[in-house]
């Protein structure tokens, strides 16, 4: 039996008592069951989070969620103290981790945060501050 084997037959028997190999096989099956099974969507929940992740597209979905209404990408740049390509970037990101919807009225492009970047938004500050 290996050393984590034998830490986990210890919390095992801490736990229930008593431990034998069949209850540390099954220990471990239902934990792997968490890690093969994920809920689906999660490769969409990464990627939205790591797009969150870089201070400029996290400071316009911040933006975006507390005006409340589309902006105009003319109204987001002076904004951001980024470049206009930065900033374009940093949208078009957004845009494709599902976080801002854009829609273009002849030369003018406006962006908006949805409702899940505002959901991710209230989570994030729900728990900074009860983690304080």
């Amino acid at each position: 039996m290996g050393q984590q084997s034998e830490r986990l037959e210890r919390l095992i028997t801490d736990q229930e008592g008593e431990c034998c190999a069949a209850d540390i096989d099954a220990r471990i099956e239902a934990l792997e069951r968490h890690v093969t099974d994920p809920p689906s969507g999660t490769a969409r929940d990464q990627a939205a989070l790591k797009t969150l992740s870089n201070d400029t597209r996290y400071t316009i979905v911040r933006l975006l969620a507390a005006a409340g209404r589309e902006l105009c990408v003319c109204e987001i740049t002076p904004v951001v103290d980024v470049s206009d390509s930065a900033v374009s970037h940093a949208l078009s990101d957004l845009y494709d981790a599902g976080l801002v919807t854009r829609r273009k009225d002849g030369t003018w492009r406006y962006y908006e945060a949805t409702d899940r970047a505002t959901a991710l938004l209230d989570a994030l500050d729900q728990t900074r501050e009860a983690s304080q």
